[in-house]
């Protein structure tokens, strides 16, 4: 569809200017997109935080038509501030102060009630009626706003959280054509993350009882009238379509697959550069990490990494920490060369750095130093055993004291024992189900082990006393991104990984994964693994072997993989993807206006 001026569009989410989860990520990042479609016909709509907005929003004087809406809705408690966006095209926001409306809540769950069902009797007001409150507020803006403007008003709502702005607009039989979006169904994220397997049994699930059963009953009834009553449902995946199907009742119109800003990315020179520089450091973590215990061959050894939210299970940490002991047994048996060193970059509630490791990076620190420091001399020493034609042995390049203060030094270095699971103190460390599953499974950090792990529960700021990379940066120092996950409605950073240069490993759990699956060659770039409608086993299996096979690629081999890698997240930019959102805003506009 061509753009038409006639068409204004609202984009309606929790998550605009308030940073809570991934939907942040898909419309910050999509918004360039839509302003180049759409240009001044699009707004976006969320709520008003102070603090937050106070970093993330540029009020400015509403236009005379918005501030006269404004007026009115003061008048009944919706406060409303007109602005921009601080993000990449700077799309015009409207950002909603529910707070003086919240005398209406027991008013509107009880509209809620009557008209669709939603039982809210006992619900908790920070968790579900904030963003009730907030929705109707949106819908009586929306309403206004429909009434001012002679022009075709389209609002696109996500999650849950804006169901009762899209509800307001339908049971008011307000003119705004209606798209729903539902990233993640809210039952089926809670049972995924209770350790239920989800799939195994989702064409067996009663959502009524299962969402009493949870006490997430009054989002899914939310959720679910939403998703029924929209002119135009869609999800962000085949998998997410599964769910709603089963959950919601509902088969999605469209797929509105989540994509990538590609100008955000650096070239792919930039990143065979930045690869050696940041490598190197990894490289110097990984001296004072392990070498005052032992070492081994650093020009020999492979980096990977997981990251993410801490859950367990759906994030599939149990399954790579199940691989990563059979690649480990693998290597060891075949009396492999290769060292892997694994990062689980996971956040966690942490109370120091292991005061062991802080030790050990001040001595590496004071070597560097003093190498620094005696450089000249020795460069004045290797010259001059150069033009007098000298041997070069240590006692012609080394002074003395030289090789005393080193060898000190180095003592200083060394310890007994091995080298710690975790870099940080935890609260009830043993108890940790990472740390009890490296134990289980037989990763201990021992000499004799090819695979070496690192849990790393602290997040990558570029300074935090240790790596000191930014989370960008130690992806693009490494060589593989596993993210094994077993739920994952579309999956962001094997996408992301991918866009920086470097390979990274998926499921078909994933809706990313589910959507490049058809299309992957020889050296795919980003792997896909069987998980779905499999046993645990058969997936943990699926995995060691892609892990395998990809440790024993020859370098040129892996260079063959970031390339290809990088190619298919750019062809997930949303100067393509877009088209699937204009589709659905269409097909809206067609329903609502027959």
């Amino acid at each position: 569809m061509g753009r038409k001026k006639e068409n204004l569009l609202f984009e309606v989410s929790w998550e605009v200017c308030n940073k809570v989860g991934g939907i942040n990520t898909v419309v910050k990042s999509k918004a360039p997109s839509m302003i180049n479609h759409y240009g001044q016909n699009y707004f976006l709509v969320g709520p008003y935080f102070p603090k937050k907005s106070l970093k993330e929003f540029q009020e400015r004087i509403p236009p005379d038509n918005l501030d006269s809406i404004f007026k009115r809705l003061g008048k009944e408690g919706i406060i409303c501030h007109y602005g921009e966006w601080l993000i990449l095209g700077q799309p015009k926001t409207i950002l909603v102060d529910f707070t003086n409306y919240a005398y209406k809540k027991d008013e509107i769950k009880g509209w809620l009630w009557e008209k669709y069902g939603i039982d809210s009797m006992n619900s908790n007001f920070n968790d579900f009626d904030e963003p009730v409150i907030w929705g109707y507020a949106c819908g009586r803006l929306l309403e206004e706003i429909s009434k001012a403007y002679d022009m075709r008003v389209l609002a696109h709502f996500h999650e849950w959280l804006t169901g009762s702005a899209l509800l307001y607009l339908k049971g008011n039989n307000v003119g705004v054509a209606t798209v729903f979006t539902t990233h993640a169904t809210m039952l089926g994220r809670t049972m995924a993350g209770n350790n239920v397997e989800l799939y195994g049994m989702i064409d067996k699930i009663d959502p009524v009882r299962e969402a009493y059963k949870w006490n997430v009953h009054s989002k899914h009834q939310t959720e679910s009238a939403a998703a029924l009553n929209s002119d135009v449902f869609t999800t962000v995946s085949e998998t997410t379509a599964i769910e709603a199907k089963h959950i919601l009742k509902r088969w999605p119109d469209v797929l509105l697959f989540n994509g990538l800003d590609i100008g955000n990315y650096p070239s792919f020179e930039e990143v065979s550069i930045k690869h050696r520089l940041y490598k190197d450091k990894i490289k110097s973590f990984l001296e004072y990490y392990f070498f005052p215990y032992y070492s081994f061959d650093l020009d020999n050894t492979l980096i990977y990494f997981i990251s993410g939210r801490y859950e367990f299970h759906n994030k599939g940490i149990d399954v790579l920490i199940q691989a990563l002991a059979r690649l480990n047994d693998k290597l060891k048996s075949t009396k492999s060369k290769k060292s892997i060193a694994v990062f689980f970059w996971i956040p966690k509630e942490v109370a120091r750095i292991k005061p062991d490791i802080l030790q050990s990076r001040a001595y590496y620190k004071d070597m560097e130093e003093y190498l620094d420091d005696n450089m000249i001399d020795v460069k004045s020493r290797i010259m001059l055993a150069l033009i007098t034609k000298k041997p070069i042995t240590e006692e012609n390049l080394l002074s003395k004291e030289f090789i005393f203060e080193t060898n000190k030094r180095v003592m200083n270095f060394l310890k007994k024992g091995s080298p710690p699971l975790c870099t940080h103190d935890m609260h009830n460390e043993d108890s940790d189900p990472i740390i009890q599953s490296f134990k289980q499974h037989g990763l201990l950090n021992r000499i004799e082990d090819r695979v070496k792990v690192m849990f790393y529960p602290t997040y990558l700021t570029g300074a935090d006393n240790l790596l000191d990379l930014s989370y960008d940066e130690a992806i693009i120092g490494s060589h593989l991104g596993v993210f094994p996950s077993y739920y994952e409605p579309w999956g962001y950073t094997p996408m992301e990984t991918g866009a920086l240069g470097v390979a990274s490993v998926t499921t078909d759990f994933s809706g990313f994964g589910r959507c490049i699956s058809k299309n992957l060659k020889k050296n795919p770039g980003i792997f896909v693994i069987n998980m779905f409608n499999r046993t645990k086993e058969e997936g943990v299996e699926n995995l060691f072997k892609m892990l395998y096979d990809f440790t024993n690629l020859d370098k040129e081999s892996r260079i063959k993989n970031k390339i290809e890698a990088r190619k298919i997240a750019f062809d997930m930019g949303w100067d393509r993807l877009i088209e699937n959102y204009i589709k659905a805003h269409s097909l809206a506009l067609k329903k609502s206006h027959k």
